[in-house]
């Protein structure tokens, strides 16, 4: 099942940004969640907006008494999720396979990924059939370059 965005969408050069709830993210805890929203933190866009580098991401999670891993992760999978075919449905099977940002995303070769990530869901569900096309990589990554090459561009 595909899941959409909220209504946090956001255009960012002809494509549209996804930002999610924070309990839409897969791997947190509903007593974390809580422990983000007494903190402000709602959405996706609203974490990585207090936790956008190492610093502000150790100093959340000092706040919230966690270890900067969680945070690390977190943000990590509100980073990938911002992309429209990636979303909270593949963001972890990403992290999972070993790509940790949208810039990463952008600078992976998309048929290397696919086999890793046919790999991975072979050795975790004995089965190949659930793995995302071939097409669909190649999708998440050109969202990715798109991304990344305006970000490059402001600076």
């Amino acid at each position: 099942m595909l899941q959409f965005c909220s209504n946090q969408i956001f255009s960012f050069n002809s494509m549209q940004l996804c930002y999610w709830s924070i309990d839409k993210l897969p791997g947190i805890k509903p007593e974390e969640q809580n422990l983000l929203k007494a903190f402000g933190i709602n959405t996706t866009k609203q974490l990585l907006a207090v936790a956008s580098n190492p610093q502000t991401q150790q100093t959340l999670a000092t706040q919230l008494k966690l270890s900067n891993r969680y945070i690390s992760k977190w943000v990590a999978l509100a980073d990938l999720a911002r992309l429209p075919s990636v979303g909270c449905q593949y963001c972890g099977l990403l992290l999972h396979s070993g790509i940790a940002s949208v810039l990463q995303l952008s600078q992976t070769s998309f048929p290397r990924l696919h086999r890793q990530i046919v790999k991975l869901h072979i050795a975790t569900m004995q089965s190949k059939e659930l793995s995302p096309s071939l097409e669909q990589v190649k999708q998440w990554i050109e969202e990715a370059k798109s991304i990344s090459m305006v970000t490059k561009a402001r600076f």
